[in-house]
């Protein structure tokens, strides 16, 4: 085969409109991705999942908070690639052409979050993309100074807020999905702190905490509100234990790990629910992304993993071992750069559209410039402290408001207490897997 197999098409099946990019056009976002330039790519402000082609070379680069998935099919008059944000999306299109023969969902690739993939698609086989990053924070590079810390993270925090808020007409409602934790409180604190700052109607905010069946999560929301004198804002939505289905969150998620799973069921819970009540709302806030910003994973639960490799390798939890390294999966990506899909998709399914202040790049860069080793000193107690001494501190001198620090509880073990609803989450790996691999059949 000669090099004149060359890339016959482009089948961009994403959404244009569900970028959220604060700085420009979605047409000068997206040649600027043409360009392959990591600067000009880094200078795109918001949330973004963009395909752009430059004669045979197709590059790609999306946001940490949204999938980008492709998938390369051959035809007689050259290769064709299909981009989605969804699996079944591609699989669906291409049934609609006749190439589903080739179709595998392992076969599918992930885009990978804060890089820009280039495909060169000249002869066959065709070479491998390459990568080049376009958002690397330096690490350790503040004083180990907590106050110092705090009044960086938390002022980053409010200022993008600020700017969703500001993006949004202002008669829509604002809702924040809210446990009563460090991270869901933060962004309530900073949005009421932010409206009231900005004199918009503080009418439009609710606070929506699932009881799937007595939860944990629903008392420490209601204490949290009480200290923080918010009470007014607080909704509780319930749902029935027994309509938990995590093998609906698979199909939804596109994804088989059991926590991602389990996360999704319940926010799926939440979300049906909210939708039910309110059919027009649109805008929903949450704290995805604190856990991986400050660390608070347990290390126990993970054999690979020591406190030394979690506060010396960049971006762990966010983008996994790394682009190129051996347990990087080309289907799924890595760290948060895959399990995005958990928030995200259930969110599209039910019509909403998610903001998270945790997943933007001043965030995330903040959290990498903190020196962990410094401040834990190898102490795995110290870490799993310093996300709510950071963000306390930090919200206190940035918004004058005291935030409530609570145990840290997984959103999937706080929302219920219900026997029906634990068994229902109960799912080995395997029944999860199973389940992905059908769907496409």
């Amino acid at each position: 085969m000669t090099a004149e197999y060359v890339l016959h098409r482009v089948d961009d099946l994403t959404d244009p409109s569900v970028n959220r990019i604060s700085n420009m056009t979605v047409a000068d976002a997206r040649a600027r991705v043409a360009s392959g330039s990591s600067e000009a790519v880094a200078g795109i402000h918001g949330s973004f999942a963009l395909v752009a082609r430059d004669g045979e070379a197709v590059r790609m680069a999306r946001s940490l908070d949204r999938p980008l998935r492709y998938f390369l099919a051959k035809e007689a008059a050259g290769p064709s690639l299909v981009v989605s944000d969804r699996i079944d999306a591609i699989l669906e299109h291409l049934r609609a052409r006749g190439l589903a023969v080739q179709f595998h969902p392992t076969y599918t690739r992930m885009v990978p979050a804060h890089h820009v993939l280039d495909l060169r698609l000249v002869g066959c086989p065709d070479p491998s993309p390459t990568w080049t990053r376009f958002f690397a924070p330096p690490m350790a590079s503040l004083p180990p100074d907590l106050d110092a810390i705090g009044r960086a993270y938390a002022g980053a925090l409010v200022e993008e807020v600020a700017e969703w808020l500001r993006s949004l007409r202002e008669d829509e409602p604002v809702g924040v999905c809210f446990s009563g934790g460090v991270d869901s409180g933060a962004v309530l604190l900073a949005v009421y702190f932010t409206m009231r700052r900005l004199a918009l109607p503080l009418g439009r905010l609710k606070a929506f905490t699932l009881d799937a069946g007595h939860g944990e999560d629903l008392e420490q929301a209601r204490r949290f509100v009480r200290e923080t004198s918010l009470e007014m804002f607080l909704e509780p939505v319930a749902t029935d234990p027994a309509a938990l289905d995590p093998l609906e969150a698979v199909r939804i998620v596109e994804d088989y790990k059991p926590l991602d799973v389990q996360s999704a069921t319940v926010g799926i819970a939440l979300l049906r629910a909210i939708r039910a009540r309110y059919p027009e709302w649109r805008h929903l806030a949450d704290g995805d992304g604190g856990d991986e910003n400050l660390k608070d994973y347990p290390i126990e639960e993970n054999p690979e993993l020591t406190i030394r490799s979690v506060v010396s390798n960049p971006m762990l939890y966010q983008e996994g071992w790394g682009v190129g390294r051996l347990k990087h999966s080309l289907t799924f990506s890595g760290g948060q750069s895959r399990s995005c899909t958990r928030s995200y998709a259930p969110l599209r399914r039910f019509g909403f559209e998610g903001f998270s202040p945790f997943m933007r790049p001043r965030l995330i860069a903040i959290a990498e410039s903190i020196p962990f080793a410094a401040l834990t000193g190898g102490d795995v107690a110290r870490l799993y402290a310093l996300k709510g001494e950071v963000l306390a501190r930090g919200m206190r001198d940035v918004t004058g408001m005291r935030l409530p620090v609570f145990p840290k509880r997984r959103f999937q073990h706080g929302a219920s207490r219900d026997r029906v609803a634990r068994e229902r989450l109960a799912l080995p790996e395997d029944a999860y897997r199973a389940q992905w691999l059908s769907q496409y059949a």
